[in-house]
């Protein structure tokens, strides 16, 4: 027998259309016109004029020639004008390819040329890179220029600027919605360790959903003003260009996450909302007094990466700062897990609820499953908080695959799951703690060691600034920990043989670092992740 509800009740353009987060902008260009949408330096514009620059500049690419399909790159800071290419360039169906602007010259030509990018958008403050970068492409991309007034400078190496190409488009310019949800919307690159990056590819669907889910698990309320400290080539910005659009929030521009700037923005613009990975939240930690100016909003400030030790969210709270703990890959379009926050957690003292948040949490709402299992046997570990295992997710965050790229895309969705390739265990409340990456993980004498149990243990002491534990060569051991340790100011004295005391009180003994080296900084990525692989080759060299 049939099944009635499919008899005569198909899909039609009345009743579905293609998820995609272009709508978003739209919609708020209509419901809040005047509304500020976007501050920088002494520019201010409203979402109707935001919305008009994004058609004309969508106008303007497709009379350059840009087509479904092609590929835009942008390496740009964030500026309004990144932000608009989030827009624009899927507006005409192209791809954007927001790239990381630490990047070495020899990697962006490997970008630009693996995604054969049509146009090329640089900032100045990249002009040297971004030269030498086209020197080596196959085929010359259209070079566009951004000329950011809150930048001195660098200089201008395309064929025109921004503000030139958008002059070039149509007031009465009219988008196209994608023919398909699945149709590609962002090309990210992964920033791999060895090899070239792979190239990861989003749809409109997971875009639309994840930004949606942003929303709700960051608590964004209509009118957010969201300060951009997390940089917006990083996962298209975790999605938070689409997702703060969508709830009709101000963009507060921020060219680097400095600790003065920062704050400035939280007295002068009222900031509510920013993300950031631990890295940034320590350095508003230890920013000089003086450059803590006061606020009297509340700001709640979403962190991942890297797992955050409880010392770090402990100090963001006592500061006023609201601290929600994320987890996610460039895979899943940034953010796939949250820590949810508990009622019962209210109960419980600073030190203890620092603890729980520390955890990467739950599924967001725009996955599907997750589990943590034994990565040969796709057998689940128990809920016990104690039997480590990769962490698996699905869902429709998930990116299309590695452009390509269909043998490492196979490996990665084996078995029906992506592969995080993060190890973890499974709390008993169903939140999942990840240990570390399975590259990191510490085998001493047949004892695995989490290193961010360590490093959490390390941050616990009141001199140590940033922390960073990888595993030694030992004759005997076979390998054994090794902390990097940066001290926060007037430290000088403080000696190995005091730190290696503090985790002998805190730590198991086959846990605590054998050798502790002392660092004026700490190697790390753009995005803020410590580089694990540079301290490793400090110690075999």
């Amino acid at each position: 027998m049939e099944n009635m509800f499919e008899l005569g009740l198909d899909k039609a353009a009345a009743n579905y259309t293609p998820l995609t987060p272009i709508t978003f902008i739209q919609r708020t260009a209509l419901a809040h016109p005047e509304r500020t949408a976007v501050i920088h330096g002494d520019i201010r514009r409203t979402w109707s004029e935001t919305y008009q620059r994004c058609l004309k500049m969508a106008s303007a690419l497709r009379k350059l020639g840009v087509r479904k399909g092609d590929t835009v790159a942008a390496l740009l800071p964030n500026i309004p004008e990144m932000l608009e290419l989030h827009f624009a360039v899927p507006m005409i169906g192209a791809v954007l390819n927001a790239q990381n602007t630490r990047l070495d010259s020899k990697t962006m030509t490997f970008m630009l040329n693996h995604g054969q990018a049509k146009v090329f958008f640089t900032d100045k403050e990249y002009s040297d890179r971004s030269r030498e970068a086209l020197a080596g492409c196959d085929a010359k991309p259209i070079v566009v220029d951004v000329d950011d007034p809150c930048f001195d400078g660098g200089e201008l190496i395309g064929r025109m600027t921004y503000d030139d190409l958008l002059a070039t488009g149509d007031d009465d310019f009219s988008w196209e919605l994608p023919d398909d949800e699945w149709q590609a919307i962002a090309l990210n690159y992964t920033s791999g360790t060895t090899g070239n990056p792979k190239g990861v590819v989003y749809h409109h669907r997971g875009a639309h959903l994840n930004a949606l889910s942003n929303v709700i698990g960051f608590g964004l309320p209509a009118g957010a003003v969201y300060l951009w400290t997390l940089p917006m080539f990083h996962c298209n910005g975790w999605c938070y260009p689409w997702a703060v659009t969508a709830a009709a929030g101000t963009h507060v521009c921020l060219r680097a996450p400095h600790p003065k700037p920062v704050f400035e923005a939280f007295a002068k613009h009222g900031v509510t909302h920013f993300c950031a990975a631990p890295v940034v939240l320590n350095m508003l930690i230890n920013a000089p007094e003086e450059q803590k100016l006061p606020f009297s909003q509340t700001i709640t400030a979403a962190t991942g990466g890297a797992a955050p030790p409880a010392a770090t969210i402990e100090a963001m709270e006592s500061m006023g700062i609201k601290v929600v703990h994320l987890y996610g890959l460039t895979e899943t379009y940034g953010p796939s897990l949250i820590c949810e926050f508990q009622d019962g957690w209210h109960s419980l003292d600073a030190k203890q609820k620092a603890v729980k948040m520390a955890r990467q949490g739950i599924l967001s709402l725009s996955m599907t499953d997750m589990m943590v299992a034994d990565p040969n046997t796709m057998e689940p570990v128990a809920q016990d908080g104690m039997s480590i295992g990769e962490l698996f997710v699905r869902g429709n965050s998930v990116m299309k695959g590695y452009l390509n790229n269909p043998e490492e895309t196979g490996k990665s969705f084996k078995g029906g799951w992506f592969h995080t390739g993060d190890l973890g265990v499974w709390h008993p409340d169903g939140y999942v703690e990840i240990k570390d990456r399975s590259k990191d993980i510490i085998i001493s004498g047949g004892e695995n060691i989490s290193t961010l149990e360590v490093e959490s243990t390390l941050y616990d002491h009141p001199a140590v600034m940033e922390a960073a534990v990888v595993a030694a060569p030992d004759d005997h051991w076979g390998e054994i920990p090794c902390a990097f340790i940066t001290l926060k100011p007037n430290n000088e004295g403080l000696t190995a043989e005091d730190i290696i005391a503090h985790c002998r009180a805190n730590l198991a003994g086959f846990k605590v670092p054998k050798k502790v080296v002392f660092s004026d900084e700490l190697p790390k990525t753009s995005t803020g992740k410590l580089q694990k692989h540079v301290l490793r080759g400090q110690l075999m060299a």
